[in-house]
């Protein structure tokens, strides 16, 4: 089948031949080159035909971008978008227009990859410098890293971290039970599978002088609003060689003394969400959350971490920090999974501190609690009690009559209140909130109209004791007091945005990635209100919109993997992970078989696979991969049998990250089920296999779906992500649960991630792909991203070596560029290629993975054919550029590839040293000409970062200091 006959099925304005880049003459002209007859008979030779489907996909017909939107639109309607005072860590926040529009939705924002290459990505460090800056102000403590994916996760991550600290000697956890329910059951699930024992209960209540405890979790304010002086308990904490955590507020934190700052020494960590910061509660996500620490821990802390270097000209640039932390060099050493971040997100709540400044935020906290006491004067005087302990937002009545008909009253007023289940009722403000607000739940609570909003607000208590009032001062560097008009504001994101390699500049060909189009349509529906602004734990009858697209998408995904049930929860490709070995490790607990811990990974496995087997508590032994890619059968039946008894799961990335279809896939499963291990299969390379097999035919037990590469959602430059798990029948009752809404598939897992469906409000844009799509254009997808990756090795193979073929030597949808011999023949690295790529306006493949010294490129099927030969091209002339050097044409210290990438004040400077002309070093094609993305900085000295450790905004004084 033609694209012009897939499109033709489609309809009139099918989306399917805008999403797919090659036409049927392009596709054409590459089989020729590839020397096939058609395209069906190219992928019968790519695929192992004991996989293939023999039927297409059981999923709706394509529909046109207006019909599908209108389609959707009917659906977001359904749900009731009240004004939300439920709180428990989400809350109202407004958006600056100029952030909306600027960041939020442009894809020049939010089409990045993670900045592994940090010279086409100083923008985005720059803001993320700014957020671990607003973080560490905030919160007291000198060191925060560039996100984490929510609150709950961070507190899970800083309960691990702490027992890291203390070198795996301590292994109970206190809880307080005023934190959050959702984060105390995350905390939970992630202490079951590492051996921590949790101890949740009154702060009172603890054994501050057990000696095998690691430490201690509080939430400041509590889940029902209290402020708590925590500095007695910090003393004693520490006097015993525990560590404190804190889950605090940030915005509160404008008011309240920062946890750093409390006792002696301070808390040790402090984590939360930073989703007031002008991101939408979205039905739980995707939100920023925070991690910040002392510095003696950077390299026990999760996530990642902007520091300040220098570039090749000595002057101040960015880059991801302590880099060895990375789970792609440690696997199963690292500390967690890199993989946790929500970078689109914690940029927006970075722009909003941008925006607002210090004062701004002092003033929205002053303005919420200010309502807030407001109320409460109100609510006392008609009778309701209320404890007198301090409170920033949120109250808790205790309901002087019934408190379900004070809910009713306040739902007819669409106002949603939080029920604890015991007569009392829980009240939070935020900065969307205002005097009408105040009036309809003085209304809700009984008051007849006699109630006057002024009159209250004079009787209200503001003040704040002075053991609890912040006195220091927090975002005093000039980024947060500069930017005050909406001039300046736009002109600021503008100069980021300058700094920033996306995909729309160009192709960003990243192997195991999938970095293709995040179409216009399929990003339109996250900011609708109807997505955007619920609570997650709204009543359910409030949320039908919601359901129903959860229902067809959960359907869709498991028809296109082959699995029973799937589960939304993980919001990021490293929890689907986590989440589908949990499932697999209660399957062997259900059987009483709790001795099986040990997991088998390919060396051509996924590159975060190692570390979350670790992370949910496994046991790694490696297996095997020959010189084809291949995973050694022999090895894998050897290493099967010898953990028989102890066998746990195998996880196998397929197709492999060598880039190639494993002919004996089937056996392998087999290998392992008959040894009594299951099967997780990683879906990072689903891309290559959706509408042709599906991983629960061909014996696969979970697999989660990386929804921002196969399914379309932004990669958000480095977040947000999802990672939806499919599950057969054995498994399916051992999905991820969630304490206070159940989602629909929740099986006896606990929580992995804080809100029930993840980061439900991106969920639509992968809706909106496959219903746009439909069986046939997702099918064609996937033949054209093979045939892509197919072309580009074959126009390459005559300049580097494919590394890994297939048994009919063919590639799957990415292949291995092998560039290990130039370091001998030229004295050039795999980094030299990279950054000189970037002169030619491309983002470098991935590196050095699965072997090092490669290159492993992915072109998706989004790329027309015109796109992929400008990158063979750049390829080819690199590839000439290092011939040059072995001929002795160029010397091996000072060639274009050496002094790669030429920023544009290199290339006009007045002193021009090199043996190359500037015309060489900036123009090598003469396409860019025309247009071209300049790289901000010379090349990033790495090393220079990591010993001068520099995490938060420096002054112009300091940045001219470290520059000499």
């Amino acid at each position: 089948m033609t694209m012009t006959d897939v499109v033709a099925d489609a309809g009139f304005g099918a989306f399917v031949g805008r999403h797919i880049g090659p036409d049927d003459s392009e596709v054409a002209s590459m089989l020729a080159a590839v020397g096939a007859a058609d395209l069906d008979s190219f992928i019968d030779q790519v695929v192992p035909a004991a996989i293939r489907m023999d039927r297409e996909l059981e999923l709706p017909a394509a529909r046109n971008e207006r019909v599908l939107l209108r389609d959707l639109r009917e659906i977001a309607v359904k749900n009731k978008v009240f004004r939300s005072c439920i709180g428990m860590g989400y809350v109202g926040t407004v958006t600056p227009g100029v952030i909306l529009r600027n960041v939020f939705e442009n894809p020049q924002w939010y089409t990045q990859y993670t900045p592994y290459q940090p010279e086409t990505a100083q923008g985005r460090l720059e803001a993320l410098l700014n957020f671990q800056t607003m973080v560490c102000d905030l919160t007291g403590l000198p060191l925060a890293n560039s996100s984490m994916l929510d609150e709950g996760t961070s507190a899970g991550e800083a309960m691990s971290m702490c027992v890291a600290i203390l070198r795996d000697k301590r292994k109970v956890f206190y809880v307080a039970d005023d934190c959050h329910p959702q984060t105390i059951a995350v905390v939970q699930t992630r202490a079951k599978s590492i051996g921590v024992e949790i101890v949740v209960g009154d702060v009172e209540s603890f054994d501050m002088s057990n000696p095998d405890a690691a430490g201690v979790l509080v939430s400041y304010p509590t889940t029902d609003g209290r402020v708590e002086c925590y500095e007695k308990l910090t003393n004693e904490a520490h006097d015993s060689g525990m560590m404190v955590v804190a889950a605090a507020d940030l915005l509160a934190l404008t008011l309240l003394k920062p946890p750093g700052e409390w006792g002696e020494k301070g808390a040790d960590i402090v984590v939360g969400s930073a989703q007031r910061f002008g991101v939408p509660m979205g039905f739980g996500g995707p939100h920023a959350g925070y991690m910040a620490t002392r510095e003696e821990h950077v390299r026990k802390m999760p996530g990642r971490l902007v520091g300040m270097s220098i570039d090749s000209h000595g002057k101040p640039a960015l880059r991801l920090a302590v880099q060895t932390r990375e789970q792609h060099i440690k696997r199963d050493r690292a500390t967690s999974n890199i993989c946790t971040a929500q970078v689109l997100l914690a940029v927006i709540a970075s722009m909003y501190g941008v925006y607002h400044g210090p004062d701004g935020l002092k003033a929205i906290a002053q303005r919420i609690r200010d309502l807030t006491q407001t109320l409460r004067a109100g609510l006392l005087e008609l009778g309701h009690e209320i404890d007198g302990d301090l409170v920033f937002d949120t109250l808790r009545v205790k309901v002087s009559g019934d408190p379900n008909a004070v809910l009713k009253a306040a739902r007819d007023l669409r106002i949603n209140l939080r029920d604890f289940g015991d007569g009392t009722l829980g009240i939070t403000m935020d900065e969307t909130g205002d005097e009408q607000l105040v009036m309809d739940l003085l209304a809700s609570f009984g008051c007849d109209g006699s109630c006057s909003f002024d009159a209250l607000s004079e009787q209200a208590w503001m003040e704040i004791p002075e053991v609890f009032e912040r006195t220091s001062a927090f975002m005093t560097h000039e980024v947060f007091n500069t930017h005050r008009s909406e001039t300046e504001m736009l002109r600021y994101i503008s100069e980021l945005q300058s700094r920033e390699l996306s995909l729309a500049h160009s192709m960003i060909p990243l192997g195991s990635c999938t970095m293709k189009l995040n179409a216009t349509s399929e990003m339109i529906p996250v900011s609708w209100r109807e997505f955007a602004h619920m609570h997650p734990f709204a009543p359910a009858d409030q949320c039908e919109g919601y359901f129903e697209l959860f229902k067809q998408l959960e359907a869709w995904l498991a028809e296109i993997t082959g699995f029973e049930a799937v589960s939304l929860m993980p919001n990021a490709g490293s929890q689907g992970e986590y989440a589908g070995l949990l499932a697999i490790s209660a399957y062997h607990e259900s059987r009483n078989d709790t001795q099986r811990n040990v997991c088998l990974i390919p060396t051509s496995a996924h590159g975060t696979n190692p570390a979350s087997a670790v992370v949910a508590g496994m046991k790694v032994v490696g297996v095997k991969v020959d010189e084809s890619g291949t995973i050694v059968y022999e090895d894998l039946v050897a290493q099967a049998e010898k953990h028989k008894d102890t066998l746990a799961a195998a996880m196998i990335t397929y197709p492999s990250t060598c880039g190639v279809f494993d002919d004996s896939i089937r056996e392998m499963i087999q290998v392992v089920h008959d040894n009594g291990g299951l099967v997780y299969l990683d879906g990072a390379n689903m891309n290559a296999q959706v509408g042709l097999c599906r991983p629960g035919d061909y014996g696969a037990d979970v697999c989660h779906l990386n929804l921002h590469k196969t399914f379309c959602i932004p990669h958000g430059g480095g977040g947000p992500g999802m990672g939806p798990i499919g599950v057969n029948d054995k498994l399916k009752a051992f999905l991820p649960g969630h304490p206070v809404r159940n989602p629909s598939t929740g099986g006896s897992v606990g929580a992995v991630s804080a809100a029930p469906e993840g980061s439900a409000s991106i969920l639509p844009i992968s809706w909106v792909y496959i219903a746009m799509m439909g069986k046939r254009g997702l099918t064609q997808a996937s033949k054209i991203a093979i045939l892509n990756a197919n072309y580009m090795a074959e126009r390459l193979k005559d300049h580097y070596d494919i590394l890994f073929r297939g048994a009919r030597g063919h590639v799957a949808h990415e292949f291995v560029m092998d560039c290990r011999e130039f370091k001998k023949t030229a004295g050039i690295e795999i980094d030299d290629i990279a950054k000189r790529l970037i002169d030619f306006g491309f983002h470098a493949p991935t590196m050095s993975w699965p072997v090092p010294g490669t290159l492993m490129v992915e072109p998706t099927e989004s790329e027309s054919k015109a796109e992929l030969d400008r990158f063979c091209d750049a390829l080819i002339t690199i590839r000439n550029e290092i011939r040059d050097i072995e001929e002795g044409k160029m010397p091996k210290d000072d060639n274009p590839l050496k002094g790669a990438p030429h920023s544009i004040a290199a290339i006009g400077a007045d002193e021009w040293t090199h043996p190359y002309s500037r015309d060489v070093a900036a123009y090598p094609a003469e396409h860019l000409r025309r247009f071209k993305f300049w790289s901000p900085v010379g090349r990033v000295d790495n090393p220079y970062g990591d010993r001068n450790l520099v995490c938060s905004c420096v002054s112009v004084d300091e940045a001219c200091e470290a520059q000499s």
